[in-house]
């Protein structure tokens, strides 16, 4: 009986890859981490067609005529990473950036964000949230990379970001009288839960994929009002629940423990910075599901810029950035072993755009894994984008969306810094 049930094993059909088609494009991967968080899988091949994969198989399958074979034998094959949290718009800050948007207007500022975009994309980063434009550029450059007019990143994008009025997203703040009174009163700002539901209304006709908000000071405000909490109760409310009425998420801009606490107790998706959690609001990220998107990275921008300029920035502003740049990673630290949900995201802009994986060895540094910060950029960044079902991971079905890289970055999470081999949607944007 044994030996004709190992005759009958030998007999079975082994599964057979799906055919081949000409002008698939056939990509020999000789690790591949296809699904982050489990382990990476030697020699595979990935099939793509019409901008998805089709099938991941092991073995190095033939490439039959007709299709294109790319030779990624000697690297390591990830999906395409994700930042939650970016501003495409500028890389400049501080005074520069103020005069700038001064002296520029939003043309330019579109080009410099497709020019930003372009830098992310080449860095391996295949989607980004955009969270806040002021006059409407990326909101734009997320529909012309969309048509293929442009090459950049998937975009889902915020449009202006909210606030109270002299919260951190006024604009106006640190300007004089004049300017004030010439510039009105910008539709982001909100002041009670009525106007605070308009606000957001007029985000969602402006396009908005996502709603960013901000319940607390900020390190970049130009206002010595501290990072507490600048927002009530109902006003949060009332943004979170119009947001959700019309199937949009809510990113929170929060510092401030207090105000971290009144984004979750109001249903935000998702808490940016987050510089001050403690234990109510780790449990309360716990109980809510939302996720944390540290940002760390941002202490880099604020480094290079005052090394190169002990001025860039105004008095209220410097304090407060000497501030995040001492406490930077100590939430992180609480957030892990407390299993809080993380999301990779950078705050480029105020980073520097194109090195948006230096969030990686700073993740690392304070408690993460290779691999949970791998995971914090792909399928759990897919996740809080809503994007799950199309990319965060090598599946069948999904975007073809993948980066190669020379050397093993569950190893040293530092490799993710030079990313060699770039496709998005089935198109190859980088290959050197």
């Amino acid at each position: 009986m044994r030996a004709l049930s190992i005759c009958l094993l030998a007999l079975a059909p082994v599964p057979a890859m799906a055919a081949i088609a000409p002008g698939d494009t056939v990509i020999h991967a000789g690790t591949l981490l296809d699904r982050p968080g489990q382990a990476p899988r030697r020699n595979a091949t990935i099939v793509v067609r019409a901008g998805k994969v089709v099938e991941v198989t092991d073995g190095f399958a033939p490439a039959p005529a007709g299709s294109d074979l790319i030779d990624l034998k000697d690297r390591f094959v990830l999906p395409g990473l994700i930042d939650s949290h970016v501003h495409l718009e500028s890389d400049r800050a501080g005074n520069e950036g103020l005069l700038a948007s001064f002296t520029e207007g939003a043309p330019l500022h579109t080009l410099e964000a497709a020019w930003n975009a372009r830098k992310t994309l080449d860095a391996g980063f295949t989607t980004v949230r955009n969270l806040g434009d002021s006059d409407g550029a990326t909101l734009a450059l997320r529909d012309a990379i969309a048509r293929g007019w442009a090459v950049g990143p998937r975009i889902v994008d915020a449009g202006q970001s909210i606030s109270t009025t002299s919260g951190h997203m006024d604009g106006r703040l640190g300007l004089n009288d004049d300017q004030r009174h010439h510039m009105g009163a910008p539709e982001n700002l909100c002041d009670g839960a009525e106007t605070c539901r308009q606000a957001v209304r007029a985000q969602i006709g402006r396009g908005a994929d996502v709603i960013k908000i901000a319940t607390t000071g900020g390190v970049n405000s130009r206002i010595g009002a501290g990072l507490g909490k600048q927002m009530f109760d109902d006003e949060a409310r009332a943004i979170v629940e119009t947001a959700h009425l019309y199937g949009k998420k809510v990113a929170v801009h929060a510092h401030g423990a207090d105000g971290i606490a009144l984004a979750l107790e109001a249903g935000a998706d998702s808490i940016e910075h987050g510089t001050l959690l403690a234990d109510h609001e780790i449990a309360l990220l716990k109980k809510t599901g939302a996720y944390y998107v540290p940002t760390l990275s941002t202490v880099n921008g604020y480094i290079e810029r005052l090394a190169a300029n002990p001025g860039a920035y105004p008095p209220d502003v410097r304090a407060k950035i000497e501030w995040r740049i001492s406490i930077t990673g100590k939430s992180l630290e609480k957030a892990v072993p407390a299993g809080v949900k993380i999301a990779f995201g950078t705050d480029a802009g105020v980073s520097k755009h194109g090195r948006n994986a230096d969030e990686f060895e700073l993740m690392v540094k304070h408690g993460m894994t290779p691999m949970t910060a791998i995971v914090a950029a792909t399928t759990n960044a897919a996740d809080l984008l809503g994007l799950k079902d199309q990319i965060g991971s090598i599946e069948p079905g999904k975007a073809a969306d993948l980066i190669a890289v020379a050397g093993d970055p569950l190893a040293d999470v530092t490799v993710l810094k030079r990313v060699g081999f770039v496709m998005k949607s089935g198109d190859v944007v980088k290959r050197d």
